[in-house]
């Protein structure tokens, strides 16, 4: 089916299409670029100021190790001591910190086009569903990533190798050589490391982009009749599209309060929100949400129930997070099943005569459909 559905999807996306995509998080974007900048920012801080880092680590070590006699080993002394060289090595290191927070800002926003895609935060409880997650565990997206990963590790393992047959060659490691040099050697080694390793995440950083670029691209593919609706939807004047909008949601509401009386249970706010819930043993893996609504239409909802005897059971803080998280027609997210459950049981316990009749309902409307 879902094979179906891709191989229908053979026109360009729309720029409405792209962006309601782009809103929502979907477009081209790898974890690589983040890595490539923020190794270049490091890259920039040995360069111009590696020389100073360097001497700085020289002057606590020479600091701690010329002093060490000196110093009276008592908790003041020590608590002293130790203030000093974190604040020391805090401004050491401070200079690393802020460029590799301002390369993820920077890899961010270059992605984005510096464009605030705030739906995109939003939390989407289908990415816990382990039963997705375990379908995930084998397609074409996780090899391509187990790629890029392998590609990052054998260009780490390259690069380390290069960079010890520099750092062994060295006349620090089979000459006398000048104290001084040795801030230098370290320097050096430093730039050599980050520019090899830059070039190399780079590589694999554009790789990783194009393959996500191509991947978004064809993901957002429309069908033929897709094109010609949005086409035909941008035609319509603002007046008709509300009144279609209403019409569709009238309709959707109607079907759905179709399905309260065929509902296990009510759960209510108890005045803003009411999600019916439908569980059928053999039948459904987990409790269904049959329907939903807030204010008038939780009102309407609470109506059907009381019409038909549905048990009705109030529950802020379940009914308000089942609102929130459930999509009527599908199962509760797991994360909320021992509330549910214990929701079932007593309307289980409490409402036994219900439950007789309901498997009856059920049949007959079955039939129907």
């Amino acid at each position: 089916m879902a094979d179906t559905d891709k191989d229908s999807k053979t026109e360009e996306a729309t720029s409405k299409r792209k962006s309601e995509q782009f809103e929502k998080g979907n477009f081209a974007q790898s974890q690589e670029v983040g890595v490539m900048l923020t190794l270049f920012a490091g890259l920039m801080v040995v360069v111009f100021m590696g020389q100073y880092i360097v001497t700085g680590v020289f002057e606590v070590s020479a600091s701690l190790l010329g002093n060490l006699g000196s110093i009276d080993a008592n908790v003041d002394s020590m608590r002293h001591l130790l203030n000093s060289v974190m604040i020391m090595l805090g401004r050491l290191s401070a200079p690393f910190l802020i460029a590799s927070m301002l390369a993820g800002l920077l890899a961010g926003g270059l992605q984005s086009r510096f464009r605030l895609t705030p739906k995109a935060l939003s939390l989407k409880w289908s990415k816990l569903d382990p039963i997705k997650g375990s379908k995930n565990l084998v397609s074409k997206d996780t090899l391509v990533k187990f790629g890029i990963d392998l590609l990052k590790m054998s260009a780490m393992a390259l690069v380390l190798y290069w960079s010890l047959q520099k750092i062994v060659a060295d006349p620090i490691f089979y000459a006398p050589i000048d104290f001084r040099h040795i801030g230098t050697f370290i320097a050096d080694t430093m730039v050599f490391v980050f520019i090899r390793l830059t070039i190399a995440v780079g590589i694999i950083a554009l790789i990783s982009y194009l393959y996500q670029k191509h991947k978004t691209t064809t993901d957002m593919k429309m069908t033929k009749e897709e094109v010609k609706q949005e086409r035909k939807d941008g035609d319509m004047s603002p007046e008709l599209k509300k009144a279609r909008m209403q019409m569709s949601m009238r309709l959707m509401q109607a079907q759905i309060l179709e399905d309260v009386p065929t509902a296990d249970v009510v759960v209510t706010n108890p005045t803003h929100y009411a999600v019916a819930l439908k569980y059928e043993r053999g039948v459904d893996s987990a409790p269904m949400v049959v329907a939903k609504g807030e204010n008038a239409f939780a009102q309407r909802i609470k109506a059907v129930a009381a019409e038909h005897g549905v048990p009705v059971v109030e529950n802020k803080m379940v009914a308000r997070m089942l609102y929130k998280v459930g999509a009527v027609g599908s199962s509760i997210p797991m994360e909320m099943f021992q509330s549910v459950a214990e929701i079932l049981a007593f309307v289980y316990k409490t409402h036994r005569y219900y439950f007789h009749k309901l498997k009856e309902r059920r049949s007959v409307k079955s039939k129907k459909r």
